[in-house]
């Protein structure tokens, strides 16, 4: 098999990737089951797999920066940052930068979150790949999106490794991509 991503998740890619993620029922609470994805990160060639996956949606939408949503989002978008020679730019949650920021606050279920980026971190006419591990509600994605305008970039899309299909984050980012691509590469 190619390590390359050639357009949706082959049957190969989508594959191996599943096989290394593993379901951890009851995490982090009764009735969910978890998504563990440090097996794939653990595993050479799935992760290098995994990364020029996203390598290539870079260079399919034209990103000049990668930005990576917290936690796991960082783990995935960092080496595919450095593999395509392109800028990474952490969204972090509220309070966990230094310096001037930019915040984005957000509805979670019960409440609300706050996500925050440099107030420096993107330019005028930079345009970004967002990058994150799972695609649940959609609430945090959506949020970036909006970050990433604020800031005076364009969003050139927004990658998954995983996307929850059942919880509908699509349809509630489907107008803040404002036309912009998402990819999942493994929906389940």
């Amino acid at each position: 098999m190619s390590a390359a991503y050639t357009g949706g998740a082959g049957p190969e890619l989508r594959e191996l990737l599943l096989d290394r993620i593993h379901d951890v029922p009851d995490y982090p609470k009764p009735g969910v089951m978890f998504k563990d994805i440090t097996p794939l990160l653990a595993d050479a060639k799935a992760f290098g797999a995994l990364t020029d996956a996203l390598v290539e949606l870079c260079e399919r939408y034209g990103a000049d920066k990668v930005v990576g949503l917290e936690a796991r989002g960082f783990i995935l978008a960092a080496p595919v940052a450095v593999r395509a020679g392109l800028g990474f730019v952490p969204v972090r949650k509220a309070g966990k930068l230094p310096g001037a920021t930019l915040a984005q606050a957000y509805d979670l279920e019960y409440g609300t979150a706050e996500i925050e980026i440099h107030a420096d971190a993107l330019s005028s006419g930079d345009r970004v790949l967002v990058i994150d591990d799972v695609l649940a509600t959609g609430g945090t994605a959506e949020a970036s999106l909006r970050l990433i305008r604020r800031a005076g970039a364009e969003v050139a899309g927004v990658a998954v490794l995983m996307e929850l299909g059942f919880l509908d984050g699509r349809q509630r980012l489907a107008g803040a991509l404002e036309g912009a691509p998402l990819e999942a590469l493994i929906t389940v």
